[in-house]
C-alpha cells in the first residue's frame, strides 16, 4: 500500500495543478507574498527603473538628434535656394480679392445694386490691405528709380499710389468698376531679369508703356490682364494700372528683411458688360518668369473671372 501511495503522489506532481481562485482584494494585494497586481516590491522597483533608464536615454537620443537639426537650420534664410530648393525660380502670380468660399473658385461675382455684395469684397480688400495700411514701428523707405538701392532695404508699398483703387473709393467696387491687386509669390534671394525693350508676343498696349516709359524706369516685372484665350478682346480696351504696369525691380531681392511687403499692382476694370462674365488672364514678364497658359500646369499667369450684374 505504502509504494501504491508513493507512486500515485509522484504521478499526481507530474500534471498542472488548477490555479487558486483569487479574489478581487487578493488581485490588489496578496498576503501570502505580499504581491501588489501580481508583482512583489522588487519586481515593481526593477520595471521602473528598466523603464527609467529607458526613457532618459530615449530622451538623450531625442535632444542630440533636435540640437543637430537645429545647428543646420538658419533663422533667417533656408538652406536650400533658389534651383536647389522645391520652391524653384519661378514665381506664381496671385490676385485678390479671393474670396473665403471655395465655392465660389476664382469668381468675382456682384450684383451693383445690393449694397451688401459690393461690400463683401471691399472687406476681402481691406483685409489684405491691412498690412500695407499699418506699417507703424518698420524701418521702411520711399523708393523710386533714381535712388541707390540697398539689397536689404524694405521699400514703402504706398496704397496712396492706387488711384481710383483706394478705399475711399471702395476699390471701384461701389461704381461697378472693381480693382484687382496682383502680386508675386516671395522667392527667397531671386532677382527679375527685366525687358527693357518690348518682345514679340507682347500685348500691343503693353508695348506702348514701355516705349513710353523712361529708360531708367523700365526695370520691372511688366503684367498685363487680357481674356483668356484671346476672348473678349474688346472688353479690354479700358483696363488701368495703377501705380504702374509693373513690379519696379526695387523692390527685389526678398531676403527675409524684417517688416518687407511684396509690390502690389492694382488693375482696374473700367465699365466692364453687364451680366456677361469675363475670363481674364494677367501675366508677369520677365526674362526669368516661364510662361505656360496650361490648365494642369500654369505658371507665370493667373486666371480669374468677373461678373458685374
Amino acid at each position: 500500500m505504502s509504494k501504491n501511495n508513493g507512486k500515485n503522489e509522484k504521478y499526481e506532481n507530474q500534471f498542472p495543478q488548477p490555479a487558486k481562485k483569487q479574489t478581487f482584494s487578493e488581485m490588489i494585494y496578496d498576503p501570502r507574498d505580499g504581491s501588489i497586481f501580481g508583482r512583489t516590491s522588487k519586481s515593481w522597483g526593477q520595471l521602473f527603473l528598466f523603464y527609467l533608464i529607458f526613457y532618459i536615454i530615449l530622451a538623450i537620443l531625442f535632444t542630440i538628434c533636435m540640437q543637430g537639426l537645429l545647428a543646420s537650420v538658419d533663422n533667417h534664410q533656408p538652406k536650400w535656394q533658389l534651383e536647389e530648393s522645391l520652391i524653384g525660380t519661378n514665381p506664381g502670380l496671385g490676385f485678390r480679392p479671393l474670396s473665403e468660399q471655395t465655392e465660389r473658385g476664382s469668381v468675382i461675382e456682384y450684383d451693383r445694386k445690393k449694397t451688401a455684395e459690393g461690400e463683401y469684397w471691399i472687406s476681402l480688400v481691406d483685409d489684405f490691405l491691412k498690412d500695407y495700411n499699418h506699417t507703424e514701428g518698420r524701418q521702411m523707405k520711399h523708393c523710386d528709380f533714381k535712388q541707390t538701392h540697398n539689397p536689404n532695404d524694405v521699400c514703402v508699398v504706398n496704397t496712396e499710389s492706387f488711384g481710383p483703387c483706394s478705399s475711399a473709393n471702395g476699390y471701384g467696387y461701389k461704381s461697378a468698376e472693381p480693382c484687382i491687386f496682383l502680386k508675386l509669390n516671395k522667392i527667397f534671394g531671386w532677382v527679375p531679369q527685366c525687358y527693357d525693350t518690348a518682345i514679340n508676343g507682347m500685348p500691343s498696349d503693353l508695348v506702348n508703356v514701355i516705349n513710353n516709359t523712361a529708360t531708367e524706369e523700365r526695370q520691372q516685372i511688366w503684367v498685363s490682364c487680357h481674356g483668356h484665350f484671346g476672348k473678349d478682346k474688346e472688353h479690354f480696351e479700358n483696363i488701368s494700372y495703377y501705380p504702374s504696369q509693373g513690379f519696379p525691380i526695387y523692390y527685389y531681392p526678398y531676403l527675409n528683411q524684417p517688416g518687407y511687403l511684396s509690390p502690389i499692382v492694382a488693375v482696374q476694370f473700367k465699365a466692364p458688360p453687364k451680366g456677361t462674365m469675363l475670363d481674364v488672364e494677367c501675366r508677369a514678364w520677365a526674362k526669368n518668369i516661364i510662361y505656360s497658359g496650361s490648365l494642369r500646369d500654369r505658371m507665370g499667369s493667373v486666371t480669374f473671372q468677373i461678373l458685374v450684374d
